[in-house]
């Protein structure tokens, strides 16, 4: 009897990516697609792993790889599929020579993203095909199937998951490894070089392959039909699926485990058979919208919302006009805080000491938005925080800019960042950034970047140095400073937002989570100094709180000995100590 095991639908895809022979990987780290190059690493004896700069190179890495002839993956979420869409779109036309597959995580809910787009609405206008499983036992033999599939028409394929599949569990059958022998690379100009000339005939060559697939899809095993009661039926994928199975098990069901292109024919048959049909289908109406330029009557979002995940109980809601209550367990609030010790809080004090603004980026800095440091203003996307500042410049002058600095994180720099500085220094811009550089991409679970000195697989390689690639572009004024030193930080930013000239600041300490660390001293309150000012408070750190008669209280088992609440008492009412 074949092996079973739980697992997540991240370590699932992972998995099949194995079984099914792949041979090279590449990924930038996001929520919630993470796990999938972490599980994958585990299989370095056959696949070689990596963590790119960005989501751009990593889908290169792998259309290359494709092109030598053996099978690839490329993972992201679906933010970063923008980031990827210039070989995208253009990886349509040339199509692979061993199978490609990109698995891109959706974020129904909003859990880790900036913004809940559809990656099918991109991959329709990119004509790329789509899978989507409901459950980690696809997800793996989907990905295996989407190589296939991927080698079969000469195309890349998009394996779409979502937050509730990619860490979620169910029992999946291990299968063995297939031994996929390397196709021959052939000098190709007209496949592989996208002039202008080759690129328009190859555009036919895309439109015809749209169709051949949409003809195939009907008779695709990963489209099923299941009919029982025929006074309602409906279409559904992934996720939402297991949805309609547990809230309305005697329904007809047309299950689509390709999205896109969609099976028309397959789709008319099932409209047919039933009274009543229901599109239920998360995010946008990718697949009512089609069913309805069919001229096929349906309901979908005229019912169903757009917004966030769905549920077995919203379908009984809607459906059945059952409001069954979700009994929420009485925990206490959570509300997003910076860790204690993190240097980035550090930074952010020294910012609003200073009262100035901050345009800001990606990471777990985006918390310095909310109370008691509140100094990040805006949060747009991956790298957009120094190009904000630019176009503040440009658009209101150098004296508009000095009340404020772009904050970066180290990963985020070396993923978009290093364009808008080069931008910067090209239109001679003025400005004031900061690096905040705590060696890791923390957000997303402490991955390296090519800035920690570390590869996915742990192998040691020269660092970036982040000091000198920046006085390369041509910039004189860079500054390296410890981000827990609050009398240097609040000077030189204070120094710089007001020259007329680009500076950047390297605030530099570890993220307070990472293993490499070890804390010796932690921090301890001195009553009888106390002043009850408060002031060692204004930073938020979690393990500082204000007992009933106004003294603090230190919770050493949290405090990692930073002396940032030191630093903002001027009485000398809190001590380091020996942990």
């Amino acid at each position: 009897m074949a092996e079973k095991k739980l697992m997540l639908g991240n370590e699932a895809i992972a998995r099949g990516a194995w079984e099914a022979g792949v041979k090279v990987s590449s990924a930038y780290p996001g929520t919630p697609s993470t796990e999938i190059s972490e599980t994958l690493v585990k299989y370095k004896d056959d696949i070689y792993s990596e963590w790119a700069p960005n989501e751009k190179v990593a889908t290169e890495v792998a259309l290359g790889a494709s092109m030598s002839g053996v099978r690839s993956l490329v993972s992201m979420k679906m933010v970063g599929f923008n980031v990827a869409a210039d070989p995208v779109y253009s990886g349509s036309y040339t199509g692979v020579n061993g199978g490609m597959v990109m698995v891109v995580a959706d974020d129904p809910g909003i859990y880790s993203s900036q913004n809940e787009q559809d990656t099918r609405q991109i991959c329709r206008a990119a004509h790329i095909p789509v899978l989507e499983p409901s459950d980690s036992a696809e997800a793996k033999e989907y990905t295996k199937l989407a190589y296939e599939i991927s080698e079969k028409y000469d195309t890349i394929v998009v394996l779409r998951t979502t937050t509730r599949l990619a860490h979620s569990q169910c029992l999946v059958e291990l299968g063995d490894r297939q031994e996929i022998a390397d196709k021959t690379y052939e000098r190709n100009p007209a496949k592989w070089v996208m002039m202008p000339g080759n690129a328009i005939k190859k555009h036919v060559v895309v439109e015809k392959r749209d169709i051949t697939i949409a003809e195939d899809a009907c008779e695709c095993p990963l489209n099923t039909v299941e009919y029982n009661d025929l006074s309602i039926g409906y279409i559904t994928s992934d996720i939402p699926y297991t949805y309609v199975k547990e809230a309305h098990p005697s329904a007809s069901v047309l299950k689509l485990g390709m999205t896109n292109p969609l099976p028309e024919k397959l789709i008319r048959e099932f409209a047919g058979k039933v009274d009543r049909l229901v599109i239920f289908e998360e995010l946008e109406p990718v697949i009512e919208e089609q069913v309805r330029a069919m001229g096929i009557p349906c309901d979908g979002k005229n019912i169903f919302t757009r917004q966030g995940e769905y549920s077995a109980n919203m379908l009984r809601k809607v459906i059945f006009g059952e409001d069954k209550e979700v009994c929420a367990a009485q925990v206490p609030a959570r509300p997003p805080i910076l860790c204690p010790g993190c240097p980035h809080r550090s930074v952010f004090t020294a910012l609003k000491k200073l009262k100035l603004h901050a345009a800001g980026d990606i990471g777990c800095y985006t918390l310095g938005a909310v109370p008691p440091l509140s100094v990040i203003d805006t949060t747009v996307c991956m790298g957009s925080s120094i190009s904000t500042l630019h176009g503040m410049e440009k658009a209101k002058g150098k004296e508009y800019i000095q009340n404020w600095v772009a904050v970066i994180g180290d990963s985020t720099f070396m993923h978009t960042g290093i364009n808008s500085l080069m931008n910067m220094v090209y239109n001679n811009a003025t400005g004031t950034v900061i690096i905040l550089d705590n060696s890791t991409t923390a957000m997303t679970g402490h991955q390296d970047h090519p800035g920690t000195g570390m590869t996915l697989s742990q192998g040691a390689v020269t660092p970036i140095n982040f000091e000198a690639l920046i006085r390369s572009l041509g910039i004189e004024n860079v500054f390296v400073i410890n981000a827990f030193d609050q009398d240097a930080l609040k000077s030189r930013i204070k120094e710089e937002v007001k020259a007329d000239h680009i500076s950047v600041i390297i605030a530099k300490a570890p993220c307070a989570l990472l293993k490499s660390n070890h804390f010796d001293k932690v921090c301890v309150p001195v009553a009888d100094k106390c002043m009850r000012c408060g002031q060692c408070l204004s930073a938020g750190c979690p393990a500082l709180t204000k007992n009933a008669d106004e003294t603090i209280s230190i919770d050493t088992t949290r405090c990692n000995g930073c002396t940032l609440c030191m630093q903002l008492c001027k009485f000398n009412a809190i001590r380091l100590e020996e942990d």
